[in-house]
């Protein structure tokens, strides 16, 4: 596999994780890994379009159904899929139709694209994700395996150590803040072959973790505005991104975020 880093085009496809879900803009709007990444290399590429076609809660065979076709069709330089963790933190998940989902995207976006990236997600630490874990171990296996088939780059973000640092997760516990971000957009600068600009995977200084009383705050305040609601989504089948549309659905020159 040879990067070139000098790719002309971006279709970012996934879930809340791409779509940049806890890095808030004033304006209300999400910004995320996948917008900083356009922007930089917008910068090293004069004419640079984007595309984000990301909704949060997206399960893998949504990604497949309303996404893949359009980013195949747009043929841009590159592609990053993210995909199948919604599914492995649903209460019941079948993993052999998350895997074969999983393997019909890349089939279907690997010849469309010069360059197609493939991420293993960071892993909080956490007595929830932790029940999912092994499921979420499966399923990146199975990226790492995809993409020694199909020439795609994996982007190893749950290997990272700096990334199951709590201070790189929002309140919410299950997405990352602003800096989470940046760092996974320096992750994907340098996996496409851009010269690094720092080191993404280092870690944060070291603080005094909080006191048990301010640990149990923080936790019932978590359980009652995030974690009930998330199980009930779980529990009915709904998605926090049901009727909502995508970020860019359109391949066009990237200026900065939306308004």
């Amino acid at each position: 596999m040879q990067m070139n880093a000098n790719y002309t085009s971006l279709v970012a496809l996934g879930d809340s994780f791409t779509e940049g879900m806890s890095d808030l803009l004033p304006d209300g709007s999400y910004r995320g890994w996948a917008d900083l990444l356009a922007g930089r290399m917008a910068a090293a590429s004069p004419g640079f379009r984007y595309a984000n076609l990301a909704v949060r809660g997206k399960l893998i065979g949504q990604i497949v159904a309303e996404q893949v076709d359009v980013a195949a069709a747009m043929k841009p330089d590159v592609i990053t899929l993210v995909g199948g963790l919604n599914d492995t933190l649903r209460p019941k998940c079948d993993m052999a139709r998350v895997r074969a989902l999983l393997e019909e995207a890349v089939e279907r976006l690997a010849p469309s694209c010069e360059q197609l990236i493939l991420m293993r997600s960071p892993g909080r630490n956490g007595p929830v994700m932790q029940r999912f874990r092994p499921r979420m171990e499966e399923l990146f296996a199975y990226v790492d395996d995809l993409a020694a088939r199909h020439g795609a780059a994996v982007v190893d973000l749950y290997g990272a150590t700096v990334l199951g640092d709590q201070r790189l997760w929002d309140v919410d516990r299950l997405h990352l803040t602003a800096e989470g971000h940046r760092r996974v957009a320096e992750a994907v600068w340098q996996t496409l072959g851009y010269a690094p600009e720092d080191d993404w995977q280092s870690l944060l200084p070291s603080t005094a973790p909080p006191n048990w009383a301010a640990r149990r705050v923080t936790d019932v305040r978590f359980a009652r505005q995030h974690l009930v609601p998330w199980i009930g989504r779980r529990l009915t089948g709904r998605s926090s991104g049901d009727g909502l549309p995508a970020k860019r659905p359109d391949l066009l020159p990237y200026e900065g975020p939306l308004a």
